[in-house]
């Protein structure tokens, strides 16, 4: 070799060095000298296909090729390629361009691939044998997939010569790539085939196989061999006990169907398993030493083969038919199957017609991967299909568009509903998915929530046990969550994590209310060899009806424009104002009633219906709750039921999942109508406004807390939870107080600090609480809080205002008075923090109102915990009760006690001129209609059977009002200013209402 190394050129001596240290490092056993006779047989192997291309160019090297192990491509190959040896370029962009119009094909790279082919997995042998395919070289392995295996191709040697390399895939968590072999591989040595048993080999055929696993006698000790046509094929299953499949042979001359004669084969010896990869369906074989046994589980006997069993091509001059007794008392036929177990379309099946899917086989081409993780696809443009109830986790890395499949035994449920409209065929454990040709086309980048949550998905079928129609819409659903969700709330692996027990996936716990309705837990287990083997085929894909859209889950935003949508299209003024009494109204009161008017939307009124999901924050520019997702945000008015107040921050940053709400839709109209006879004219409206927003009670709404971690969104951005970013541990330092009062939030005036910009500062949206601290400032330690420090001056009074502005704003709707609340400040322990004085940038007159002597800033990283007063004796006694003022303090005239606090059950609300009009500003003008709202109550007291009205104003700066302010709303008002009106009628303006409704 070396003397004929030195009459070729440098190029190519260089590439034969190249390729000697390759072999002998990749391919040589390791424990042996060089072998040169095998790098000649590899070398001679490669020119062999080189120059069978017939445009080398005279090159009897591919020079231009390099080697490759199973390590380089493992480590260094990043990209899709495809290697064609045997190809010229013009035959690769003849290929190419084969993939279609508008795709990527893969990538060409000049690499030779060589090493062994192999179904072990490991050096143990049979326990690392579960029928998958692998090339194995000195320096790793790699999984292999291959159309068109011939089992003597095992454990030998070969060139491939037309391949590509598929890198792990996102969400791919085993970090592993695989390879498609295109053709058919090159052996570097030639094949030792071991010989086959003696010919002519006795056989028996179906009919005498199927008897003998009738007769009451079972044959002991007798192995068979069985011959005939391969009529079906059943997926392969692999448990945590055992890997198997079933075959099953039928009359060579039959066809496929329910009534022909047939007889199955279990398959479990691991080495055997590989058959699976092997065999065709509609091909004939002789499978031998075959002996009958009883499946556990199975009433009745089954073939089965032994680890000396082989499977051969039937040859019909090489066998003969075995004569056999067949006379004896037979076993009693198969009975009727019992019924179906009650499962999810059953259920569904009450209120719709249950139909039965078509069993089928069909071929076609992968054109669209809908929910890779969810085992959906699209077929040839036209079909769905669904492999999730198989277990179709190694399909899964061949699966993108291009790939051309078989599929044996194939149920086709056509109008499944549940928002799919095309025919879905979808194999159970019976059929067979079979690969005949891979995609030529580049795998493109998976969306995040079709590349992770796969074991969820198996979890809905395997655990659930969800028939399709509620399978497809749970996956709709599943992406919907994602999108409203993923990533800035959850991380998708998070949201699609699979359920343990007690530890649920958010993703599931989301759905769970409605599959537990739709599909109560408790279904029975599928038995994947009862799936198989029944005679009369019973799995979940047989029976079926069509699901109508239980629920939807519509991102906020769209949902905003849908509630606005519907506001303003069933917005008429005529109806607003009835004829008799608006026929006779002037101009301006005709303008004033039509200004404010409200819709109210119940959930009965989508269809179908919708579900609200969203995360819980405090807006710091409103003042108010919120829901909100990606698409945007929709104001709450989060209830608690029994007139409690919500007093536990802990809720902001919640999943509130509710299906029961109310929609309100208050709308705003600015308009110059002369007349009732008009209000048809839309041209009098010269400008309308929607406040939209949801009312919800705390005992309907889901509360899920959403996982701390570091990432870009909401929650992290602002401070609207507590701190949910932290690295190492927690330092802090908190106070607790007593709330005793709470004034109304409002837009107010602040002096400017000393040294500040001296700018006439705008108002700024702040409210005030006064209270009591309970004893000194404590430090963290460990999970709990230390002892309490000494107060420097323990005379002193400990009553404080805080004075919550900006950011701080968000903790409004949890304050209220009678609680005691932790006041937690982040980073290292400062002395005096809670006791700093803010009263210079304010005025006097709050810190004398509220009887305290100093005030506090919140500072917008503070957070707010809600504590329990059951250890804090001071706190017991406290009057948690409501403030109510007596009814002889309400409607007399004294205005000696000026503020009082009521219930009130909201009547009518309109809008109207100020009291106090301004003397620049006309009567009617429009622009009067946001200077005042005017509220009629009826008080509920029990002290006299007819409640009286009283009218309540409500003037800037307390505009606009709080949500739920509406007719038919109790309310609870807390010091509102009374005054006497000109002709004695008793009118209030609001300081701090809190809303029940």
């Amino acid at each position: 070799m070396a003397a004929c190394q030195a009459e070729v050129p440098t190029s190519e001596q260089t590439w034969l060095k190249t390729a000697e240290t390759f072999i002998q490092e990749t391919l040589c056993p390791t424990d042996k000298e060089p072998n040169v006779q095998l790098t000649q047989l590899v070398i001679d192997c490669v020119k062999t296909v080189w120059s069978s291309q017939g445009s080398n160019q005279g090159y009897t090297l591919p020079l231009s090729y390099s080697f490759v192990s199973v390590q380089d491509l493992r480590t260094h190959q990043q990209l899709p390629c495809c290697s064609h040896l045997s190809w010229s370029s013009s035959a690769y962009q003849a290929w190419a361009q084969e993939a279609g119009p508008n795709v990527t094909p893969l990538a060409r790279e000049r690499l030779l691939l060589l090493g062994t082919l192999t179904d072990l997995s490991g050096d143990v042998e049979q326990e690392r044998r579960d029928g998958s395919l692998y090339v194995r070289d000195n320096t790793g392995i790699l999984g292999c997939e291959l159309i068109d295996l011939d089992l003597s191709w095992l454990g030998h040697l070969f060139l491939f010569p037309n391949w590509s390399y598929l890198p792990p895939a996102r969400g791919n968590f085993s970090g592993e790539g695989h390879l498609e072999l295109w053709d058919t591989p090159v052996p570097v040595l030639p094949l030792t085939i071991s010989p086959g048993p003696p010919t002519p080999i006795p056989v028996l055929y179906t009919e005498s196989a199927s008897h003998i696993l009738r007769l009451r006698i079972k044959p002991r000790g007798v192995h068979r061999n069985l011959a005939g046509k391969l009529v079906r094929l059943s997926a392969l299953v692999k448990s945590q006990r055992k890997s198997y499949f079933v075959l099953s042979l039928g009359e060579s001359s039959s066809e496929v169907s329910e009534t022909a004669s047939h007889v199955s084969i279990v398959v479990q010896i691991p080495a055997q398993l590989v058959w699976h990869r092997a065999l065709w369906p509609g091909k004939d074989y002789v499978l031998t030493e075959l002996r009958v046994s009883r499946v556990r589980g199975h009433r009745y006997r089954v073939w089965t083969t032994s680890p000396s069993s082989r499977v051969l091509p039937l040859k019909p001059e090489c066998v003969e038919e075995l004569e056999m007794d067949l006379e004896g008392p037979l076993l009693e036929v198969y009975p009727k199957p019992l019924p179906t177990p009650s499962n999810s379309q059953d259920r569904m099946g009450q209120r719709g017609l249950v139909r039965d899917s078509t069993l089928l086989s069909y071929s076609g081409t992968v054109t669209g991967v809908l929910n890779d993780a969810a085992g959906l696809y699209e077929l040839d443009g036209k079909l769905g299909l669904c492999l999730a109830y198989q277990q179709f986790r190694g399909l899964r890395r061949v699966m993108r568009p291009g790939v051309c499949l078989e599929l044996q035994d194939v149920h086709l449920l056509q109008s499944v509903g549940g928002g799919t409209r095309r025919p879905v065929l979808a194999p159970c454990l019976r059929g067979a998915v079979l690969f005949r040709g891979f995609s030529r086309q580049k795998p493109g980048t998976l969306s995040s929530h079709q590349a992770f949550g796969a074991s969820l998905y198996e979890q809905l079928v395997w655990e659930r046990q969800l028939g399709l129609p509620l399978y497809l819409w749970a996956a709709k659903a599943l992406e919907e969550l994602a999108f409203k969700l993923c990533p800035h709330v959850l991380r998708y692996q998070q949201f699609l994590q699979p359920s343990f027990p007690g530890n649920p996936g958010p993703g599931l716990q989301l759905l769970a209310p409605s599959l537990d309705l739709l599909a109560p837990p408790g279904s029975p287990i599928r038995k994947a060899h009862v799936e198989i083997l029944q005679e009369l085929h019973q799995c979940p894909l047989q029976k079926y009806a069509q699901l109508q859209t239980p629920y939807s889950f519509p991102a906020l935003a769209t949902f905003k424009d849908e509630v606005q949508r519907r506001a303003w299209a069933s917005f008429d003024p005529k109806t607003l104002l009835p004829l008799p009494e608006a026929s006779h109204l002037p101009s301006c009161q005709l303008n004033h009633r039509l200004a404010w008017s409200w819709v109210c939307l119940q959930p009965s009124s989508f269809q179908p219906a919708q579900v609200l999901l969203g995360v819980l924050v405090a807006s710091s520019h409103k003042g108010c709750l919120q829901l909100r997702d990606q698409s945007g945000s929709l104001h709450c008015l989060l209830l608690a039921k029994h007139s409690q107040p919500l007093t536990d921050p802990r809720l902001l940053g919640c999943l509130v999942r509710a299906e029961k709400f109310q929609l309100i839709a208050e709308r705003s109209v600015r308009s110059s109508f002369p007349s009732w006879n008009e209000l048809s004219t839309p041209g009098f409206i010269q400008k309308q406004q929607t406040r939209i927003y949801v009312q919800i009670f705390l005992a309907d709404a889901l509360i899920l807390p959403v996982p701390k971690f570091c990432l870009h969104s909401a929650t992290c951005a602002t401070p609207q939870t507590d701190s949910t970013c932290p690295d190492g541990p927690h330092i802090e330092q908190s106070r607790l107080f007593l709330l005793s009062h709470k004034e109304a939030l409002m837009k107010r005036n602040f002096c400017v600090p000393e040294g500040a910009n001296q700018e006439v500062p705008k108002p700024t949206l702040c409210f005030y609480v006064s209270g009591s601290w309970l004893g000194g400032t404590q430090k963290k330690e460990g999970t709990g809080w230390g002892p309490p420090e000494p107060q420097r001056n323990e005379d002193k009074d400990q009553k404080v205002l805080l004075i919550f502005l900006g950011s701080s704003v968000r903790w409004f709707e949890f304050l209220h008075p009678g609680q005691v609340y932790r006041l937690l400040a982040p980073g290292p322990p400062t002395s005096m923090l809670f006791e700093k004085d803010d009263s210079s940038c304010t005025s006097q007159r709050p810190l004398e109102l509220a009887g305290c002597v100093s005030c506090l800033t919140v500072q917008d990283n503070w957070t707010l915990e809600l504590e329990s007063s059951q250890d804090i004796p001071d706190v017991l006694a406290t009057n948690k009760a409501l403030p109510e003022s007596s009814l002889t303090d309400l409607l007399s005239g004294n205005v000696t006690n000026s503020l009082v606090s009521f219930s009130a059950e909201i009547l009518s609300r309109m809008t109207c001129e100020p009291l106090l009009t301004p003397l620049q500003t006309k009567p009617g003008n429009t622009e009067a209609m946001r200077g005042c709202v005017k509220l009629t109550v009826a008080l509920q007291t029990a002290d006299c059977d007819f409640p009286p009205h009283l009218d309540i104003y409500i003037e800037e700066p307390y505009l606009p009002p709080l949500l739920g302010l509406l007719p038919g709303a109790r309310v609870h008002f807390v010091q509102l200013e009374k005054r006497v009106s000109r002709e004695d009628a008793l009118v209030r303006t609001p300081l701090a209402p809190r809303r029940h409704l």
